[in-house]
């Protein structure tokens, strides 16, 4: 049920370990390595929750895009994406489970199966401490209330997620739109009234149609960020690999639009890679190493004895 936030700080910055013999680094040259920060990005403030508020005040829509490794985060920062959300669609586009509710919080330090107070309490202790995260999220409505607020008690803020809630998707009979009908709309519309008494920084409104997400954000204090529910809401969160068009193949979510085709490419640059090695056209030469001529005669000599 827990998944975990955490607000883009500054740009990613380079970790030295200090030896004996001083400040000392080591570099990997077998592989690409990720470009350095810019000093640019290094201006770039802090997202903190007041920040958040700031946006939700001023009508200025909130960024939030997920977010499983180094290069994809470094993409959402470089971007100005305001929240970095390691959500559990992580099980299926990264893992390939083929449901959410498969990962484990061992797997991701970010899934929790029991919602019991203590239990949850501990969980999202263990977000913050072992995760270096600064916010979690909770699925749920009425029936999470105590739980959000025993955490936010302890100081840990936390985002609600009403509407399809994929942890619950068997018993919602599937990955369907909810709150179509007047009973469902008042009953998520209610649930989000109790998640912000009990103290949200801010709702997901996943899959509800778009004239419901608008009627739950006008009534609400916090922001909602909507992800299938129109753009009534104040801000959007897509899964990254969605957006980037990683996964070509296979049903598209009517809500989602790919905004490159990022798989395409990159089955291209496989299929490539393939071919020039078995036309023996990869590696040239001057992407082999060299060894001095004077070395390689000794090497040979030696070997003849």
């Amino acid at each position: 049920m827990f998944t975990a936030i955490r607000p883009i700080t500054n740009s990613f910055t380079v970790k030295l370990a200090t030896g004996q013999g001083g400040v000392w680094t080591s570099v990997r040259r077998m592989s690409v390595r990720p470009e350095a920060p810019s000093p640019e990005r290094a201006d770039r403030k802090k997202v903190t929750l007041q920040h958040l508020r700031q946006l939700h005040a001023t009508r200025t829509a909130i960024t939030m895009l997920t977010v499983y490794s180094y290069p994809s985060a470094r993409r959402a920062d470089q971007a100005d994406i305001d929240i970095c959300f390691v959500g559990d669609s992580l099980a299926q586009v990264a893992l390939g489970h083929d449901n959410t509710t498969r990962l484990t919080l061992d797997e991701m330090l970010h899934h929790c199966r029991a919602l019991g107070v203590k239990e949850a309490l501990a969980t999202a202790v263990r977000l913050v401490k072992e995760g270096d995260m600064e916010a979690v999220k909770l699925e749920g409505g009425d029936e999470v209330v105590d739980v959000v607020r025993a955490i936010t008690a302890a100081g840990i803020p936390v985002m609600g997620h009403i509407g399809l809630t994929p942890q619950k998707h068997t018993s919602l009979s599937g990955y369907k739109v909810q709150g179509r009908n007047a009973q469902d709309a008042l009953s998520i519309a209610r649930s989000a009234k109790a998640l912000e008494d009990a103290g949200v920084f801010a709702i997901v409104l996943e899959a509800i149609p778009s004239l419901l997400a608008e009627e739950i954000t006008g009534s609400l204090r916090v922001p909602t960020i909507g992800i299938g529910a129109g753009m009534r809401c104040s801000g959007q969160v897509l899964v990254q690999d969605d957006a980037l068009g990683v996964w070509g193949g296979g049903r598209k979510p009517k809500f989602v639009r790919r905004f490159a085709q990022v798989g395409e490419e990159a089955l291209k640059g496989v299929e490539a890679s393939a071919m020039a090695v078995r036309k023996g056209q990869f590696p040239a030469d001057e992407e082999a190493h060299t060894m001095p001529q004077d070395e390689l005669n000794k090497f040979k000599d030696n070997k003849r004895v």
